[in-house]
């Protein structure tokens, strides 16, 4: 990951100073643990529990590296930094698909807390991208590999 700066609102800044908590003072110590035993079974060369929690002690100590970077590039996006007049990270938008008439939320926040599931879309998603810095009732086109999707911005909120 390079030194990008990293746009996150409050909610995403809390939830990952809350993984990196959590993995710095419970996933290591559980791993270690993990370890531990694992040593005791004896010759670790042909070990698979050794071999599995030394891959997992991996995967944690990058996590953690990856977060602390993040964190480190961080740029918080405050409420009152919210334009209700165009859509920008933060904004809540309801777009209606004008060929089939759908009505979708998304909120549009930064890569790092993007949730497809449940509506956080990224600022650099192909939806995102079509949508930030426009107004209410503006037709953007969003190129899919099933072609081009016409999405009308019926409202933005915070």
């Amino acid at each position: 990951m390079s030194d990008k700066e990293v746009l996150l609102t409050p909610d995403g800044l809390k939830k990952l100073e809350e993984e990196l908590e959590h993995l710095k003072s419970v996933k290591r110590r559980e791993v270690a643990e993990r370890i531990k035993v694992a040593i005791g079974y004896g010759d670790i060369s042909e070990n698979s529990e050794y071999e599995d929690a030394k891959n997992e002690q991996a995967f944690i100590e990058g996590r953690i590296i990856t977060l602390e970077k993040m964190l480190r590039n961080a740029r918080i996006i405050n409420n009152d930094e919210i334009d209700l007049e165009t859509v920008g990270i933060g904004s809540t938008v309801i777009v209606q698909d004008l060929e089939f008439g759908d009505s979708m939320q998304y909120t549009i926040v930064g890569t790092a807390e993007s949730d497809p599931l449940h509506n956080k879309i990224s600022n650099e998603s192909p939806v995102g991208r079509a949508i930030l810095g426009k107004k209410k009732d503006t037709v953007v086109e969003v190129n899919v590999p099933a072609g081009i999707i016409q999405y009308k911005i019926v409202d933005i909120k915070k």
